[in-house]
């Protein structure tokens, strides 16, 4: 601790992501649910163009292209639509826009672990709903005084999805209560169904979207957020009081282009869950417990070996996984969709450490 950092500071618990190697050795990485396959050869093609063209002016802070390419897409005006540097911001500026209210904060136990890091970080009262046994969501207890609700679906780390006629309830509770429900879509592409249909219908309802996943650009940071005009606005003020030009020109021209290859993106997300399923076919041959995925990832646990020293054994054999050492899924990996190459040799070397034969 610093006698320099602000009150408070030190007791945050940050989030961690997940290891990016920096030794000499080579991995089959298969821990931070980054897609196996390269972007749009026409993403690569308008970078290009916007950097030899354009970088010494700043970018447009309103992003209205990168919005009507999604509004278009999705049949929205982009007056509902807002683009942020990866669904990651656009949480942050969500639970700074919308849920500051004296109530507490829903969101599942098992869930993507940024929600606690963001609640503690805005001083928000967090009251997480435990998932059943089979981490299905139990939705019937999200229908109490809450400040706001945040669910992701697919969910993180299950991969388990939800129907969205189910989330109608809560979305009904949640607009009498006068609070909003955010859906975090960023694995909705491999299987999942989207709540941005009811958008027009739920003036609550704020669903997030990222390109880092099936569209192949982790590293290039886009991600989109659709809600009425009233939330869109609550984001943009909270942008707009912290960097108006959060996204830069070749995040720009290159999320845009990457959304206009529609048939690139089919082909690709195809690919993943084909492999997805084979991969799954692989592991439950193997002996392992695998949850029904709609994301780019299977969680997975074996009941004659614990989760952390497979990890440790998979990643001595050049293979990343990822563990979580926490309360209920901490004999469980989370396992990111690579190739169908990539999970062939990950199923060779489960073999060798199980002792099992290969599938």
């Amino acid at each position: 601790m610093s006698r320099y950092w602000s009150e408070g500071l030190a007791d945050l618990d940050p989030y961690v992501p997940g290891e990016q190697p920096r030794d000499q050795k080579t991995y089959i990485k298969l821990n931070t649910n980054e897609s196996p396959y390269p972007p749009s050869p026409r993403v690569i093609q308008a970078i290009r163009d916007a950097a030899s063209s354009s970088l010494r002016l700043y970018p447009d802070p309103t992003c209205m292209a990168l919005r009507e390419t999604i509004g278009g897409k999705l049949g929205l005006p982009e007056s509902r639509v807002f683009a942020g540097n990866g669904s990651d911001e656009i949480l942050a500026f969500a639970f700074a826009a919308f849920f500051r209210h004296p109530e507490p904060l829903l969101f599942p136990d098992i869930s993507y672990s940024f929600y606690p890091v963001y609640a503690r970080f805005f001083g928000q009262n967090a009251q997480p709903i435990q998932t059943r046994a089979d981490f299905s969501i139990p939705l019937d207890e999200f229908l109490v005084p809450n400040a706001g609700i945040a669910l992701a679906n697919p969910n993180a780390p299950t991969g388990r999805g939800i129907d969205p006629a189910l989330l109608l309830p809560v979305l009904e509770h949640n607009r009498a209560l006068g609070r909003v429900v955010l859906v975090d879509e960023a694995y909705v592409d491999f299987g999942g169904t989207s709540a941005a249909p009811l958008v027009g219908e739920f003036p609550n309802l704020l669903v997030v979207q990222t390109l880092s996943k099936s569209r192949s650009l982790a590293g290039l940071r886009a991600g989109f957020a659709l809600g009425q005009e009233e939330l869109i606005e609550g984001l943009e003020r909270v942008k707009s009081s912290i960097n108006s030009y959060t996204l830069d020109r070749l995040a720009l021209a290159g999320a845009k282009a990457a959304l206009e290859d529609e048939e690139y993106f089919q082909e690709t997300r195809a690919k993943i869950m084909a492999t997805r399923e084979n991969a799954t076919r692989s592991l439950r041959y193997l002996g392992f417990d695998v949850i029904p995925s709609q994301a780019n990832f299977l969680f997975a646990s074996h009941p004659e070996m614990q989760a952390s020293r497979i990890y440790a054994e998979l990643k001595a054999a050049g293979v990343l996984v990822r563990h979580f050492n926490k309360p209920r899924i901490e004999n469980y990996l989370r396992i990111s969709v690579g190739t169908d190459e990539d999970m062939s040799a990950l199923a060779a070397r489960l073999s060798a450490i199980l002792g099992r034969p290969a599938p």
